[in-house]
C-alpha cells in the first residue's frame, strides 16, 4: 500500500511540533510521533518503531542523544517502503573533528547518508529560541546568563526558519536529494551581544558573564542535569570557541527564497510575549 503520509519524529519537541503544524496547514497527511503522542515512538524501544513507519512516504528524523539507533531505524524505514528521510543534525558536523560533542548527530548522519533512500540533512546553528524555551531561559529571567562562550560569535538561527526549511524540504521531493544545508541566521553575534539585545527588547537589565566549561558543567549538575548531559553541553562551547562554525551561510535563502529572520526580530517577538519577565 502506498501512502503520502509524513512521519514527524520528536513531534512534541521544539522543531517537531512546528514542522508538523506547517505540514498540516499545507494539507499534508502527518503522523506525529513521540514518547507521549498517540502514535508512540521511543528511540529506546525499537518495538515502537514499525507502527510509526507503516505506510509512510517521508520521515523527519530528530536523532536520539546516543549514537547508534538511527542505523537500525533507517533499515526499518527501508523495509517499510519509506522513500525519503530528512535529518535534523548540527551545524558543521563534519568539522567537529575529535570533539566528543555531537557523536549522536554524526552517527545519525552516517546512517541516513549511507542509506538507499533519498535524503537531506539540515544542520542549523544554535537556535535563538534557546534563550526563551531552553536552558538559557531561567538564568535570564533571574537576571544573568553565565556561559563558557567568549569573543567567538554564533550565527543564531530562528527556529521558525528551521521549521520553514524542514517543511519545504519535506514537501519537495527530488529538489533537495543528497543535499546538506548549513542553516544560519543573517549575522553572527557573541552571547554577550545577544543578551544585550534581549535586555533592550525586554526593558530589563540583563547581564552576561563568561565562565569556564568546567564551571558550567558543574552548575548544570547542581541544577539536576546528569553529568553526561552537562559535559555534552559544555563541550559544545569548547567546540564553538574553535571558530569553525561561526560564519553565516546562504542556505536559508537557497531553501526558502528569502533571507533568514534576524535575532532582533526574534528578541522583539519573544519580549512582546513576556518571555523574560519575572
Amino acid at each position: 500500500m502506498s501512502n503520502d503520509t509524513t512521519l514527524v519524529l520528536g513531534a512534541t519537541g521544539k522543531t517537531g511540533r512546528r514542522v508538523a503544524a506547517r505540514l498540516r496547514l499545507h494539507g499534508t497527511p502527518v503522523r506525529a510521533a513521540s514518547r507521549t503522542s498517540p502514535t508512540r515512538f521511543d528511540w529506546s524501544d525499537p518495538g515502537s518503531w514499525d507502527a510509526a513507519l507503516k505506510d509512510v512516504a517521508v520521515a523527519y528524523v530528530v536523532a536520539p542523544n546516543v549514537p547508534g539507533p538511527v542505523h537500525e531505524f533507517v533499515a526499518r524505514a527501508e523495509a517499510a517502503g519509506v522513500r525519503r528521510l530528512v535529518l535534523l543534525s548540527g551545524r558543521g558536523a563534519d568539522t567537529w573533528g575529535d570533539s566528543t560533542f555531537g557523536l549522536d548527530m554524526r552517527s545519525a548522519e552516517d546512517a541516513v547518508r549511507g542509506s538507499t533512500l533519498e535524503w537531506t540533512v539540515l544542520r542549523p546553528s544554535n537556535f535563538a529560541q534557546n534563550f526563551d524555551e531552553d536552558v538559557f531561559h531561567a538564568p535570564l529571567v533571574a537576571g544573568e546568563l553565565a556561559l563558557p562562550a567568549g569573543a567567538v560569535p554564533e550565527p543564531f538561527i530562528d527556529i521558525e526558519d528551521v521549521a520553514d526549511a524542514a517543511a519545504a524540504v519535506l514537501s519537495e521531493p527530488g529538489r533537495h536529494a543528497g543535499r546538506v544545508y548549513e542553516l544560519t541566521g543573517p549575522r553572527a553575534l557573541t552571547f554577550g551581544e545577544a543578551v544585550e539585545l534581549i535586555s533592550r527588547a525586554s526593558g530589563r537589565p540583563l547581564a552576561y558573564r563568561r565562565i569556564s566549561p568546567a564551571e558550567y558543567a558543574a552548575k548544570l549538575v547542581g541544577e539536576g542535569v546528569s553529568e553526561d548531559d552537562a559535559h555534552h553541553v559544555a563541550e559544545m562551547f569548547v567546540l564553538m570557541e574553535r571558530g569553525l562554525i561561526s560564519a553565516t551561510t546562504d542556505d536559508v535563502a537557497t531553501v526558502l527564497g528569502r533571507a533568514p529572520r534576524t535575532f532582533e526580530d526574534y528578541a522583539a517577538r519573544a519580549a512582546a510575549a513576556g518571555a523574560w519577565q519575572r
